[in-house]
């Protein structure tokens, strides 16, 4: 005889035979979590894109930057006004080429050489046409006086071009108290020449500067001249 084994409600809606409603709802837990996991690890999936791209980014804009670059004469040492260019007097540097500077660039240095200085430079200026040319020293309304220093009296590193201050002393009384001494006066300049005269102990520096000041000078002794370098430029 066949034996019949019949389903109640409760296991048709149970499912297929072996599951549970237990079963299905621990699947479905699990497969919340990972999609949960999956959208909590996406926006730093994002961010690590996007810091890629930008590190990338940045890269090709410093390699560009990099490759704008031109090649241009400066001077390698002092040259003073009325000098001839030789090309010993001359070296080359690299600059960004958004620089907006007038500069001479190296591929030009056979026009230059020969040419004469219009104006006296320090070691390292960027040569520029404007400081070529006749010479433009002393200006209008300017002269140039030559004062003998001894050491002490200046920085031992001046060099044509260098921008100072002429401390001009008044001459020392007998029986002035210290109290009502004047100050110094002071005068800007710029340094044309220097000469060291070895067997003066004494060098000899040419200044230009306003006539009023060139006078003043002109009629001090050196022992009330000092002279202090300062920033500035023509």
């Amino acid at each position: 005889m066949a034996t019949v084994t019949s389903r109640s409600a409760a296991d048709e809606r149970s499912g297929p035979r072996g599951w549970s409603s237990t079963g299905r709802a621990g699947r479905a837990a699990t497969g919340s979590r990972v999609n949960g996991a999956v959208r909590r690890r996406a926006p730093y999936l994002l961010l690590g894109v996007l810091l890629v791209v930008a590190c990338a980014g940045a890269g090709v804009y410093v390699a560009t930057q990099a490759g704008n670059r031109v090649t241009v004469l400066a001077l390698a040492r002092a040259v003073t006004v009325g000098q001839v260019l030789a090309g010993q007097d001359l070296r080359q540097v690299s600059i960004s080429v958004d620089s907006g500077l007038d500069v001479v660039t190296a591929s030009e240095s056979t026009t230059v050489v020969g040419t004469t200085m219009a104006y006296p430079a320090p070691a390292g200026t960027l040569l520029s046409r404007g400081l070529l040319g006749v010479a433009e020293v002393p200006a209008a309304g300017s002269a140039i006086t030559a004062v003998g220093l001894k050491d002490g009296q200046f920085p031992p590193s001046l060099t044509p071009g260098t921008h100072v201050l002429v401390l001009i002393s008044p001459p020392a009384s007998t029986g002035t108290s210290t109290a009502s001494v004047a100050a110094p006066r002071t005068v800007r300049a710029v340094v044309t020449d220097v000469q060291a005269r070895q067997s003066e102990q004494t060098t000899v520096m040419s200044l230009e500067l306003p006539e009023a000041g060139a006078r003043e000078l002109a009629g001090a002794s050196a022992a009330q001249v000092s002279v202090v370098a300062v920033g500035g430029g023509r």
